[in-house]
């Protein structure tokens, strides 16, 4: 009998253990052995992995020490759902949702060794119920398959979330928190366990057509408001029917590809991964406890991140203590063969990912390319099989954590109840609401009064819901600019244009008292591997913008967009101008309820717009060298054009106005890990309740590396009645102040530092403090 001592906790403190249960409520020794039961007459041995009172760890170990090899490699293999286990029917066509599963189909591809993962099916709980029963009754040890798919920012046909950068901009964690939690229920309801989000990518190139799926271009914004996805999605324990695992990807700094364009090299040092990149992952990872990652298909400095165990082993998991499961990027393992021509066969790529780090493969070759190639690499010994058994404990760890082996199917019933319920409908609208994002409103253009008598709507964008990336735009409401509108103002005589003829459009908007223009961009020229040369309105959207215009009639623009785009003319010309983003099933009616005033817009910028394209990279924490000549007072210029953006990083204006003031700075003590204490007071100067979004950048005067002009340090989003003042208190955790050396050594370093407090990255309220070391 062997006797292990196993610690346990008493508190939620440790959310890691919680989360995969292996906390107990106090010390305690078991002994690791077989339990008989009887039942009718019949004994039947219970194995130790089987017994869901032992804590995860003791469980997994039991389990891994019965596996053979070639059970271990299947662990790691990732099978398509509706190619691989749904039926084609009787005229061979290609099988779809509604196909019935096909045993089969499952046994020639899995035979007995069961699944690792299967994606690309958005089962129905009768489907996963079945497929399910079937994997557990054909492998030797009974292991369940773990069900992984999209969840963005909504699950298959479910509630349509606004798009990330919707997300962020409403710089409000509680609804981001919320909305993963939403997502996480309607996909636990159907049986899966695990989704591919968020994107915590930090967005540095606006050309890239993935902009909308991150959260912008701030490591401490993104980091915040990927923690508050993350606890939403994984909650308190995966062992319940309405959390999941969450994947934050894509680890790491895909976001600045050179060029703009999708998956290319990234060319950063140590100190900029580690200040900057990193940052935006480090909270969910650390605090978060998100159990998997997603490994980029990009190379940093020549090394590709699936083949980077300096990233993947020792910061990952030595550093931050993950101990969850890292799936490859679709095909990422194949371009270390194909592309990045650093493994020379299938095999070495495969067998290179797994020493590295991965403990996944996600289609990048056929499987029994990959799987014999693993099993050949350790009988080789050019793979340790201590690799392959990490790997494999991962993707167990997460099945054992998400209750599998014990009560392995899901209630039909609970998708009924969870599935577009009022409550997640809810957080869609208020998320939409939250985020739209008031540029500009020249001489109190906006609100509209709802009295006006004939509004023109014109554009492509004007009768459409734009979603974004992973979201069709037949699911949900898909409530439209001009939907809304008609909605919110049922009395008012509206036409609508679609922009096409430009002549047709000018008529319609001569007619008018005030001309709504809904442009922007769309599915095919946003999104993945939609990458741009021009940040310009596509198509003919600018010469429609300025026809309109010349008709002298008051113009209000709401962009529906993934990206910044270069509005340059817009901003001089038109009266008023709405960033909307991609709002989600709401988005139309939230957009109205802001045009008329129903709504006070309080979105902020999370990402810089430049003027040209020839300004990026554009984000507002530069360096002093690219921002400054050397007499640190006047910005630079280019000869053709100032360096100033278009509307920076944090910016947003409100139908009400905002003050600033008594701004205190209170240092921590000297040798002490207390933090920076800010104190300021914000007052609504206007006559409408409206909300502010607070914001505190920092910056140390001197230090030993360069550091960004300002950084945001902490935020806060505050509800204010007309006139009112309240007196705000923001902590900065004096980590925050640490700086990547050069000696490669975390350091807080002693000296003068400035604080500024506003409504954005221009904030002037400033104070200086010194720090003790």
């Amino acid at each position: 009998m062997n006797w292990k001592g196993i610690i346990g906790c008493s508190s939620l403190k440790n959310r890691f253990l919680v989360l995969t249960g292996v906390c107990l409520s106090s010390v305690a020794l078991f002994p690791v052995y077989s339990q008989s039961t009887a039942s009718s007459g019949k004994t039947k041995t219970v194995l130790v992995y089987e017994q869901s009172n032992l804590p995860i760890e003791t469980r997994l170990a039991d389990l891994l020490g019965r596996m053979t090899l070639e059970e271990k490699v299947r662990q790691l293999d990732f099978y398509s759902g509706t190619d691989s286990f749904l039926d084609r029917g009787p005229k061979n066509s290609l099988p779809s949702k509604q196909s019935p599963f096909s045993p089969a189909k499952a046994d020639t591809l899995l035979g007995g060794l069961g699944a690792g993962a299967i994606h690309d099916l958005d089962p129905t709980p009768e489907q996963y119920n079945t497929i399910q029963k079937w994997v557990l009754e054909h492998t030797r040890l009974h292991i369940p398959a773990l069900f992984i798919e999209e969840g963005l920012h909504g699950f298959d046909t479910g509630t349509v979330f606004p798009a990330p950068l919707n997300l962020a901009s409403t710089w409000n964690p509680s609804v981001a928190e919320k909305t993963g939690a939403a997502i996480a229920a309607e996909a636990r309801a159907t049986g899966v366990g695990m989704i591919l989000a968020p994107v915590l990518d930090l967005a540095r190139d606006p050309r890239w057509g993935r902009i909308e799926e991150d959260f912008g271009e701030d490591p401490y914004l993104t980091g915040q408001m990927g923690l508050a996805y993350v606890r939403g999605a994984q909650g308190e324990s995966l062992n319940t029917d309405h959390n999941v695992v969450a994947e934050p990807k894509h680890f790491a700094a895909h976001g600045s590809p050179e060029g703009g364009t999708n998956t290319s090299p990234v060319h950063i040092g140590e100190r900029e991964l580690r200040s900057v990149m990193l940052k935006s992952f480090e909270p969910s990872f650390r605090e978060g406890h998100a159990m998997a990652t997603m490994a980029a298909y990009h190379e940093i400095d020549g090394i590709p991140v699936t083949a980077d165990p300096y990233l993947l082993k020792t910061i990952l998991r030595q550093e931050w203590g993950f101990q969850g499961l890292v799936l490859s990027d679709l095909g990422a393992i194949r371009r270390l063969y194909q592309l990045h021509q650093v493994a020379s066969s299938p095999k070495a790529a495969s067998c290179l990912a797994i020493k590295s780090g991965v403990d996944m493969q996600f289609y990048d070759f056929d499987h029994d390319v990959f799987q014999k190639a693993l099993i050949d690499c350790v009988h080789e010994g050019s793979l340790p099989q201590a690799d392959v058994d990490r790997a494999a404990s991962a993707v167990l760890r997460l099945k054992f954590s998400l209750g599998l082996f014990d009560h392995p199917y899901v209630d039909p019933a609970l998708n009924a109840k969870t599935y577009r319920s009022k409550p997640h409908l809810d957080v869609s609208l208020q998320s939409a609401r939250e985020s739209l994002v008031l540029l500009k409103n020249e001489n109190g253009l906006l609100p509209l009064s709802k009295s006006v008598q004939r509004i023109a709507v014109i554009g492509p964008n004007a009768d459409v819901a734009r979603y974004g990336d992973y979201e069709e735009e037949s699911h949900g409401l898909h409530i439209s600019i001009l939907q809304g509108i008609k909605a919110e103002a049922p009395h008012v005589q509206v036409e609508f244009d679609s922009g096409k003829d430009i002549d047709s459009a000018v008529a319609k908007a001569k007619s008018a008292d005030v001309v709504i223009m809904g442009l922007g961009e769309w599915q095919g020229i946003s999104g993945e591997s939609f990458d741009r040369t021009s940040l310009d309105l596509p198509g003919e959207q600018e010469k429609l913008l300025e026809a309109i215009t010349a008709t002298n009639k008051p113009v209000v623009l709401v962009l529906q967009n993934g990206r910044p785009l270069t509005i340059s003319w817009a901003k001089s010309h038109v009266g008023a101008i709405v960033e909307a983003w991609y709002p989600g099933e709401f988005g139309g009616q939230a957009i109205a309820e802001t045009l008329f005033g129903d709504n006070n817009p309080a979105g902020r910028l999370t990402i810089t717009f430049p003027k040209t394209v020839g300004q990026i990279p554009d984000y507002y924490n530069t360096d002093p060298s690219r921002a400054y000549d050397s007499d640190l007072t006047r910005k630079k210029v280019y000869v053709d054009n100032d360096s100033q953006p278009l509307f920076p990083f944090g910016y947003g204006l409100s139908y009400t106005t905002f003050h600033y003031g008594d701004l205190q700075v209170t240092p921590p003590a000297a040798k002490s890990n207390e933090d920076v204490s800010v104190t300021f007071t914000v007052t609504n100067t206007g006559t409408r309740a409206g909300d502010e979004v607070s914001q505190v950048y920092l910056r140390e005067q001197f230090s030993s590396v360069e550091t960004p002009v300002r950084s945001l340090k902490a935020f806060t989003r505050i509800p204010l009645q007309p006139k009112e003042s309240r007196t705000v208190t923001l902590k900065i955790p004096r980590s925050e102040l640490a700086v990547w050396n050069a000696d490669e050594k975390w350091a807080v370093e002693g000296g003068k530092y400035t604080v500024w407090v506003g409504g954005s990255s221009e904030a002037d309220l400033s104070k200086e403090f010194e720090l003790q070391p």
